[in-house]
Parts: C-alpha cells; structure tokens; sequence
C-alpha cells in the first residue's frame, strides 16, 4: 500500500514543475487571450488528454525508446514546434470584429481547439521522456507497481487540468475584458507571437536535456 508521504512528495513536485510555464501553458494562454473564455474547456481537455497519453506511452516505454533514438526525438520535436508556429501565425492574422460584435470571441469550433492541445502535449518528446525519469524516483519497488502508476498518473492529471484551468481563465477574463478593435487585435499578436515563441523554445530542445 503506498503511503501517504509517499503521494504527498510526488503531488508537491508535480505542482511545483507545472506551474512553470512551458509551451503548453503558452499555448493555453494564446487560446485564452485570443478566443476568450469559451476556449478553456477545450484547451484543458486537450491538455488533460495529452498529458495522460504521454504519461501512458512512457509507461508503456516509448519514453525510454525515445531517449536513445536521437531521430525519432528529432522528428517529433520539429513536427511539435512547426504545428504551434503554424497556429501562432493563425492566431496573429485572425480577424478582429468591430461594432456591436467587437468584443465577441471569435468562431472556432471547440474541437478544433480541443485537437490542437492535444497534439501539441501529446507530441512533446520532453514531457515523454520525462515522464520516464520522474516517475520511478517516487516508486516503492517492495509494492506492486501498476497501482502506483495509476495513482501517480491520476494525481498529475488533477494537477495539470488545475493548473491549465487557472491559466486559461485568467487569460480568458483578460480577453473578454478587451473591447476596442484595435487592442484586440494587439491580444491576437501577442497571443500569437506567444505561440510563436513556444514552437522556437520547442524546437531548441535538446535530447541530451531532457
């Protein structure tokens, strides 16, 4: 049976690394600042399906094949970076509504928005590979290991959609705070160039790094 200390030191370094923001988190907050409130659901249930797909493909070991094979390491990062910059420069030269409607959040489908948080987690090298040297440094290998897992991994998902949650709806109150055209169109930029920004941060990681 894991102990209750046990749990605890893993929850405390899950949320201390959480919520230093990373290209999730800056993804999260581009969607929010560009599509307002009614985008959180989405992006946090992306997120949360993400996180849990990549946590599960580790445990499952492609963390550990990912770690020795510098090409599909590659190939993984540069398919990440290049989605989020493509998205960044979508949100940049997104329309801004004027009149009557100049504070309404742009039309994209929820699940749209769900789809593009999930491939950006879910297509993290880093976070896969991370998930492979974090874990075990908190399993108790005298019990079984897969209920251990599961409570490991539930936890961190309760974290993250915490986490992402308070970002989005921050972000979100921001956004639907903004009236005038021309600042909305400024949020767009910054929202993208944030996005932006995380694609270059992604695609400068290193596998030695990680």
């Amino acid at each position: 049976m894991m102990s209750f200390e046990q749990w605890l030191a893993f929850a405390a370094a899950s949320a201390v690394l959480l919520a230093i923001p990373g290209p999730t988190i800056l993804l999260v907050i581009s969607y929010a600042l560009g599509h307002g409130r009614r985008a959180a659901g989405a992006t946090v249930g992306g997120v949360a399906l993400g996180d849990f797909t990549a946590m599960t493909a580790s445990m499952l070991g492609l963390g550990a094949l990912l770690a020795t094979s510098a090409t599909l390491f590659t190939a993984l990062k540069w398919i990440g970076a290049a989605y989020l910059i493509w998205l960044g420069v979508k949100l940049w030269r997104a329309p801004v509504r004027v009149g009557a409607d100049a504070g309404a959040v742009p039309q994209e489908r929820p699940v749209r928005i769900f789809l593009h948080a999930y491939i950006v987690t879910a297509l993290n090298p880093k976070s896969i590979i991370f998930f492979v040297a974090f874990l075990p440094q908190f399993l108790n290998t005298a019990q079984p290991m897969l209920p251990q897992m599961i409570v490991f991994e539930a936890t961190f998902l309760v974290l993250a959609i915490l986490n992402v949650g308070f970002y989005a709806l921050m972000a979100g109150m921001a956004r639907n705070s903004i009236r005038k055209p021309g600042v909305q169109r400024v949020v767009n930029r910054v929202g993208g160039s944030l996005m932006i920004g995380a694609g270059a941060m992604a695609a400068g990681w290193k596998r030695a790094s990680a």
